[in-house]
């Protein structure tokens, strides 16, 4: 029931954006009662992070298949970056909630999640640590957020089509210009 939950949750994230979940609608989906949603999550908030555990997890099994064939540090990055685009143009929905959702006020995300955001900083750690061998863990670290903030926020303005976005015909070229830029600047 839990799997089945899980799926229509997911399903309508994925088709109608995070904003039309319904507990209603996910459990008629599930083909089961409210009661069922309670009892294979504690909350909603539960649910949606774990359907986000499961759009993380693609999203960094899509990382890694973009990225093991490069062996150069910058071309590793660079291919990151365009990878983190492909990926959040092609699931918009299931992307955007992994950085839209909220908890309730007081209540923190567990740590359990925290930790599976952090697989996305740790695959830019690598080829930056390669770049810059002298820098300590702690600035390695900070450069790597950076660096995802950065990409980050050219994709979700793009993919929202906010009035400073690039042009979905040029994001591509331009988020390759700017990583490239970066590196050279790294240098």
């Amino acid at each position: 029931m839990k799997k089945k939950i899980l799926d229509a949750a997911e399903k309508c994230i994925e088709t109608q954006g995070l904003t039309a979940l319904r507990a209603r609608d996910v459990t008629k989906d599930a083909g089961c009662a409210l009661g069922s949603l309670y009892n294979a999550f504690e909350d909603m908030d539960l649910l949606i992070l774990s359907v986000n555990s499961r759009t993380l997890a693609r999203l960094h099994a899509s990382l890694k298949d973009a990225s093991a064939s490069q062996e150069a540090p910058k071309e590793t990055l660079l291919t990151l970056a365009l990878a983190y685009l492909e990926f959040g143009t092609e699931n918009p929905n299931l992307w955007a909630a992994l950085f839209d959702h909220r908890m309730q006020p007081g209540v923190p995300v567990p740590r359990w999640h925290l930790e599976e955001h952090a697989v996305l900083i740790a695959e830019i750690i690598g080829p930056l640590s390669q770049l810059s061998p002298n820098l300590d863990e702690d600035t390695l670290a900070s450069r790597a957020r950076t660096v995802f903030s950065a990409v980050h926020g050219i994709v979700k303005l793009s993919l929202e089509g906010r009035f400073v976005a690039l042009d979905p015909n040029t994001v591509r070229a331009e988020l390759s210009e700017f990583v490239s830029q970066y590196l050279r600047e790294a240098d």
